[in-house]
């Protein structure tokens, strides 16, 4: 149900910074798979079309369940950061173990996080996010898999250049990924201006050869109740699925399934 003012009609909240728990007001896109994997590499490619204009920490990440033995041992987010540390820019590699699945004693960081190797990136604000510098209007492809066991990798891919960026590995005993979704989390006021991430090439490695491609997402906002604000929303065009804030009135009414038109594949 919808949150509703005392008139029996649905709050929105347009103005002023989320009161949730974190701070941050998020949506996002879950990936409909005709599988549901495991698999052995998730890959998804992000445009920052229009970036934030205020230092306010925005983080637009790639999500993946690490599964072992049919049981979710832990998720782990990568994706480009606006982040007011790094005014050049910034990239996250970190995870946390399931409820399940953390150790005694809450994992070598005490705090549940998945343990993880060093990175040639200088870090921003301890071991997960890093330096790296990017540039709104190019797209990068970050890619999350096994470069042996035990450990999954996140790299980062500047698609006009070439150029391919390893983040750094986390430590996870863990066969495969699964529940792939991509997310935006803003820090920012409800009515700081406009922001634009695009998605595209959302695809899961299932064995070899066998490539699947979510060409339809499920769509979750955060709701007033929990804080988030009412003016984010996502779109199809051509082949993304875009993200936006900052809108000057509450979303539009959607459907739960967001789907790429056929000539856009």
């Amino acid at each position: 149900m919808s949150w509703l003012s005392r008139f029996g009609q649905p709050r929105s909240r347009l103005t002023g910074a989320p009161p949730s728990a974190n701070g941050a007001s998020s949506f996002h896109l879950w990936w409909v798979l005709p599988s549901t994997g495991p698999f052995s590499e998730v890959t998804a490619t992000l445009e920052i079309a229009r970036p934030p204009a205020v230092a306010r920490l925005y983080f637009w990440a790639l999500q993946v369940s690490f599964v072992q033995a049919g049981r979710e041992v832990g998720a782990g987010h990568t994706g480009l950061q606006w982040h007011p540390g790094a005014p050049g820019g910034a990239v996250n590699w970190g995870g946390y173990y399931s409820a399940e699945a953390r150790p005694a004693g809450g994992g070598p960081a005490g705090d549940g996080t998945l343990p993880g190797t060093s990175s040639v990136l200088p870090p921003v604000d301890g071991p997960h996010t890093r330096h790296f510098a990017w540039s709104a209007g190019r797209r990068y492809t970050l890619r999350v898999w096994s470069p042996a066991s035990g450990r999954w990798r996140s790299e980062v891919t500047d698609t006009e250049s070439g150029e391919v960026t390893v983040i750094r590995d986390l430590l996870v005993d863990a066969g495969g990924l699964a529940s792939p979704v991509v997310w935006s989390e803003v820090f920012a006021r409800c009515d700081d201006p406009p922001t634009e991430a695009r998605w595209s090439r959302l695809q899961a490695l299932e064995g070899p050869g066998q490539v699947r491609t979510a060409t339809a997402v499920s769509l979750t906002y955060q709701a007033y109740a929990d804080g988030g604000c009412s003016n984010t929303e996502t779109y199809a065009d051509g082949d993304c699925f875009v993200q936006v804030t900052g809108l000057q009135a509450p979303r539009r009414p959607a459907s739960d399934v967001l789907s790429l038109a056929a000539s856009a594949l």
